[in-house]
């Protein structure tokens, strides 16, 4: 009996490369933990948790550098080497970077917020919650089954439920994570069924393995392929916050802590598009026909929606400033959605690919700049109305320079070179697959978002209402403004560079 138990043991048993998951688990081991020190450390000395988070999130982005002298697998099945549950290769490790550098960020903003709320949020569940979600949001881009995917994607998403109404007594924050916790499990929910569909009719979750099997399924089963390939779609769509499936963004963004609708509007982005990218480019690629011009009338439609929702925001309504960041995060959605639908017409694929990675690089960097800029002026008003950002430049120079900065990157001017040059590489992706009329539709966002960002910028410089009152800045906000000040000059001088590092080497 032994003899025949011990073959099939070995079948079971699998190596672990624990190299190649080393970020996520450090993520992981750090946020517990930082839980269970929560409970054995004082009141006084809470400020060292952050810290270690802070520390913790370092550490994991630090652990990519030994990943990049050659792809690496693990769980894989046995036998086939070559089809596995997780993959560090280059799309990973460049994800993998924009997300724990999004969530270090994130944290450092956290620092600060969380000291000067008043105990407020408990912060020994915050940083659980935030490195938790890291861990996930890191773990999504290995995935190479629908089962780790979809595991990854809900650890990734029920923290951030709990990080947006975590603050004690606040009935908006509340409200927002409701919303955002019923929304986002109704599209986990169809997109589930839309797995078991395609699980169903090709009887495999490997991405590479549905590839190849989706083509030979029976005539009689197609459609509940297609049906279970727009399904499976959905469930990410809403992460990306596409339209019509961004109703949550606004509010949420709101009733959350700042540092929170940061790393949602970066690495809950990240997450989305990530998932978008693995199901339809690996898994789907003979379904273009069928989710080709589903991203394409996305893109359209999301981009719209959200820079006439951005144009409409009244500069002395409360939390305009904020609102106008959610508004914009999904008009930039629909910029991120071009190329993955370009990517269904194109010869080059991977080039469409690149140019996602791209912009979303650009994209994560100068959007936690202006969320860091917004936490600053929200410490002095809390309102973080557009109208509270008049004469910024009177009260801190500095910040009203880096803000101006970041918007213009975001509006695609110079100086902001590195926004212009990653919205040109994702109009190019869109005239090379042959969508005219995609890239048409992004022209006309691109002036349309011109105006309000523009409107934002010029009321930076202008004199200030009533008396200046000079803006303290922490070191954590400092360093995050600092950051983001810095990788976005020094790109916007080679922005070249942000292009070849997106070569994510998926194929």
């Amino acid at each position: 009996m032994s003899a025949l138990a011990q073959p099939l043991a070995e079948s079971v048993v699998q190596s672990v490369d624990w190299l190649a998951i080393a970020p996520p688990t450090v993520a992981a081991v750090v946020a517990l933990a930082v839980l269970v020190a929560d409970l054995f450390i004082g009141e006084h000395k809470k400020a060292l948790l952050g810290w270690t988070s802070v520390l913790g999130l370092a550490a994991a982005a630090l652990l990519l550098l030994p990943l990049l002298d050659g792809d690496r697998s693990t769980f894989c099945l046995v036998g086939d080497p070559g089809v596995c549950s997780y993959t560090a290769d280059r799309f990973t490790l460049v994800i993998q970077f924009l997300v724990l550098g999004g969530a270090l960020l994130a944290a450092l903003l956290s620092v600060t917020t969380l000291r000067d709320d008043n105990k407020e949020l408990p912060e020994g569940e915050f940083w659980f919650l935030l490195l938790s979600s890291a861990a996930g949001a890191a773990l999504l881009p290995a995935s190479r089954d629908l089962a780790t995917l979809i595991v990854a994607l809900e650890v990734a998403s029920l923290p951030a439920f709990a990080l947006v109404g975590l603050r004690y007594g606040d009935r908006k924050s509340s409200e927002a994570a409701l919303k955002f916790f019923l929304s986002s499990v109704t599209a986990t929910a169809v997109s589930l069924m839309g797995i078991s569909f395609v699980y169903a009719s090709t009887g495999t979750l490997y991405l590479t393995q549905i590839a190849e099997r989706i083509q030979k399924v029976d005539g009689q089963l197609q459609t509940l392929v297609q049906t279970g390939v727009v399904l499976t779609l959905i469930g990410f769509a809403f992460k990306t916050a596409a339209v019509p499936f961004h109703f949550w963004v606004p509010d949420t963004y709101v009733g959350a802590p700042l540092p929170v609708a940061a790393y949602l509007s970066v690495v809950g982005k990240a997450v989305g598009f990530t998932g978008l990218i693995l199901v339809t480019v690996i898994a789907l690629p003979s379904y273009a026909d069928v989710w080709g011009p589903a991203m394409a009338a996305l893109a359209a439609l999301t981009m719209t929606v959200g820079n006439v929702g951005a144009l409409r925001q009244q500069a002395t309504r409360a939390y305009s400033a904020v609102r106008l960041l959610a508004w914009s995060s999904v008009g930039q959605a629909g910029y991120l959605l071009v190329p993955i639908a370009a990517a269904a017409y194109s010869d080059d694929a991977e080039g469409s690919i690149g140019s996602t990675v791209a912009y979303a690089l650009m994209y994560a960097v100068v959007n936690l700049g202006a969320f860091a800029v917004a936490a600053l002026v929200g410490r002095t008003k809390p309102l973080n109305r557009i109208s509270d950002y008049r004469g910024l430049y009177a009260r801190n120079p500095l910040s009203a320079l880096i803000l101006a900065f970041f918007l213009l990157c975001l509006a695609g001017l110079p100086p902001g070179i590195i926004g212009l040059f990653a919205k040109v590489t994702v109009f190019s992706a869109a005239v090379d697959a042959g969508l005219g009329w995609l890239a048409v539709v992004m022209a006309v966002n691109v002036v349309i978002a011109l105006f309000y960002y523009l409107q934002w910028t010029a009321l930076l410089f202008r004199a200030p209402e009533g008396e200046s009152v000079k803006h303290l800045v922490p070191a954590p906000v400092t360093a995050a403004m600092a950051l983001t000040g810095v990788v976005g000059i020094a790109l916007s001088g080679a922005p070249q560079l942000i292009l070849r590092f997106a070569d994510t080497g998926l194929f």
